[in-house]
């Protein structure tokens, strides 16, 4: 039998954080989940509110939590443009000041603390495709800056912690990730294509469409995350956690009209400063040190996300609000 451990996930209820709490409880570990409900549904995580082995907390990991824990997850961060780009201030302040209150917390505790980093880190790199050795190429005064720059902060800060005080660290780069419980506003391509689509909307496309993504369905993604934490204590990464197969935009676009059967036209539109026109990993080191690769196809994916999207109330889900502060 595996050793029960108490684990500490930020952002529990989001859309990658539920699913990570969902695996967690069911392989039996005591699981805190941590969130503020900025950007999360409480809905996400009300499967699990009956569990002897679940607890949610409200609270914002900008301020100090004190707890008792074996192992951290942070993923606590607006991560689409249009929620971290709504209070920039506090994005930063999600990823620096989270980092820190994970990490001092991780000290304290001689816990394991993993950050959720991006692959926003490489900006619009001039390396295609990315690996973790490519220092990127990031406007540090754009309008993504206060994502990109705080997750890179965010890695500095851990690798400091683990040089300097020997706390035991963890680090993914996350590539775009979709799946059921995505939130539908989100600004992201996958949920605006769909949501666009199941409406008979014309669908927007920012630029030609020429410009490439790499799509990971969320259970390759949490897959690849827990044997990063349960991997080697001699690394700590940056691993690239994604899915190489690359397609544009376009071609996005058009599988989901075939796959919702949508009547939608392309109607393109400027495209956003600093949008990177290139984006795929290379996973070469998630494959050597942890045997991952992941293994849902882009069509399998959408299907099973088309078909959640068919599920839900899209009025229960709510933009940006003022509180977020």
């Amino acid at each position: 039998m595996s050793l029960i451990k108490r684990i500490l996930v930020t952002g529990g209820a989001g859309f990658l954080g539920s699913h990570l709490c969902e695996r967690l409880v069911g392989e039996g570990h005591d699981v805190l989940c941590l969130d503020n409900f900025f950007t999360s549904q409480k809905s996400n995580v009300e499967p699990l509110l009956d569990s002897h082995n679940f607890e949610l907390i409200r609270h914002d990991i900008t301020q100090p939590i004190f707890l008792e824990v074996d192992e951290i997850y942070n993923f606590a961060c607006p991560a689409a443009p249009g929620h971290y780009q709504y209070n920039p201030i506090k994005t930063m302040k999600t990823s620096i000041l989270g980092a820190i209150h994970t990490l001092g917390l991780a000290k304290r505790c001689n816990a394991k603390v993993l950050q959720a980093s991006t692959s926003e880190v490489y900006g619009d790199p001039e390396v295609h495709p990315q690996v973790e050795s490519y220092r990127g190429c990031v406007n540090p005064i754009g309008t993504r800056a206060c994502y990109d720059e705080g997750k890179r902060a965010a890695e500095t800060l851990f690798c400091d912690y683990h040089r300097h005080n020997g706390v035991n660290v963890r680090l993914v780069r996350i590539f775009n990730t979709y799946g059921p419980r995505m939130h539908p506003y989100d600004g992201r391509v996958v949920s605006n294509f769909i949501r666009q689509a199941l409406a008979d909307e014309d669908i927007t496309i920012f630029g030609d469409g020429s410009q490439t993504r790499s799509f990971c369905y969320r259970d390759d993604l949490i897959e690849g995350i827990v044997r990063m934490m349960n991997g080697p204590n001699d690394f700590i990464g940056p691993v690239n956690v994604g899915n190489p197969g690359e397609f544009t935009i376009r071609e996005l676009a058009e599988l989901v009209i075939e796959l919702t059967g949508a009547k939608s036209k392309l109607i393109e539109m400027p495209l956003p400063a600093d949008d990177p026109t290139r984006r795929r990993p290379d996973i070469s080191l998630a494959k050597e040190k942890l045997g991952w690769e992941p293994e849902v196809s882009l069509r399998d994916g959408l299907a099973k996300t088309i078909e959640w999207f068919r599920s839900i109330d899209l009025s229960t889900y709510r933009p940006p609000t003022p509180n977020f502060v």
